[in-house]
């Protein structure tokens, strides 16, 4: 058996278009043969019978075994064409199998992977170009509000104060008063702001003091006790994870404080042997992952949030899961290769 389930495979092998020339070159072969046997008997009574049976029953076997044989041959392409449906309808991470039963239809497997291959690429270079572009922004107008809008309220700040002491006026020097306040109170929305849009210790000194400090200053504006752990980190990431960290830490923050109605945060960051891993779990009132990941739509600003999320942790070549349901709270796991090909050419270079 051994000896003919190889010549099979050979035969399998063989392109379609000299399976079906092999074919059918058999069929004639044995048709011209036997017919030309059946040319020497036409002188007998049966002769006349026999040759139409013999040309029904060779169109029959003709056309079966055509039929067999294109359906064995093209099965490859039809299993090819389902996946290229299916890839179309959005399901852009199959890919066509190579079976070895036909070169042509696995040249066209290989071709077709190669392409979606290339589209995939680009899509993850043009996501990079647009999050950087994003990341560069954030940066530029944390810097202007830091050192331009500040120091102009600064300036008011002490000019508002030095008018005070020179007004003698109880009711004028209350309403001064107040201006300042005020003055005080924009003055620390617009750090906030800067802060948030791009901190300065995510740059400065790495991704785990920005986090201790946004957290800290997180817990003084929301009634939300953060517990934060850290396992490794003997050295800093490179600018690109660190970005991708921090951004993933503070939109499950931010959804937290908006939609979940939590109480506690567990936030633990661990760099394991080739891996970082994230895990961000809360016991608010959980939602349905699903739901919003799918088509979020008006009003499902946490929807955006969860799908920038993956972007972002895709980009690098790392895994984003979310287990959540209503009324069991949520938790986050993330997963950073530490070196994966293209890492270096990533996303976010913000330095």
């Amino acid at each position: 058996m051994a000896p003919i389930q190889t010549l099979l495979k050979r035969l399998l092998r063989v392109p379609v278009l000299y399976k079906v020339l092999i074919a059918n070159s058999l069929i004639i072969f044995v048709g011209a043969t036997v017919g030309t046997w059946l040319a020497t008997q036409l002188h007998t009574s049966y002769g006349p019978t026999i040759l139409v049976i013999f040309v029904a029953a060779g169109w029959s076997v003709s056309v079966l075994l055509n039929f067999v044989l294109l359906q064995i041959a093209f099965r490859p392409l039809i299993h090819l064409n389902r996946v290229m449906g299916r890839v179309q309808s959005g399901e852009r991470t199959l890919r066509a199998p190579i079976t070895g039963s036909d070169p042509l239809a696995d040249q066209l497997a290989s071709t077709f992977n190669t392409m979606l291959k290339a589209i995939d690429d680009a899509d993850r270079q043009r996501a990079t170009q647009i999050i950087n572009a994003m990341e560069e922004e954030r940066k530029r107008i944390a810097r202007e509000l830091h050192d331009e809008t500040s120091q102009v309220l600064t300036s008011l700040l002490i000019s508002l104060a030095v008018l005070e002491e020179s007004i003698t006026t109880d009711e004028a020097r209350e309403r001064i008063a107040e201006t300042r306040m005020l003055a005080h109170r924009t003055l620390r929305a617009i750090r906030n702001l800067s802060i948030d849009l791009r901190p300065s210790a995510l740059d400065d000194l790495g991704l785990l003091p920005a986090l201790r400090w946004y957290i800290k200053e997180y817990q003084k504006k929301f009634p939300i006790t953060v517990d934060f752990q850290a396992v490794g980190f003997k050295q800093r990431l490179t600018a690109n994870m660190e970005t991708v960290l921090y951004r993933i830490v503070q939109e499950s923050l931010t959804n937290v404080a908006r939609h979940a109605n939590a109480k506690h945060v567990s936030i633990e960051l661990k760099e394991e042997e080739n891996t970082i891993y994230a895990c961000i779990s809360d016991d608010g009132r959980g939602f349905s992952p699903e739901q919003l990941q799918k088509v979020p739509g008006p009003g499902q600003e946490r929807g955006w949030g969860l799908v920038g999320m993956h972007e972002r942790a895709n980009l690098l070549g790392g895994t984003l899961t979310i287990d959540s349901k209503p009324g069991a709270g949520t938790t986050i796991h993330v997963r950073i290769p530490l070196e994966t090909e293209g890492t270096q050419d990533a996303v976010l270079t913000s330095r």
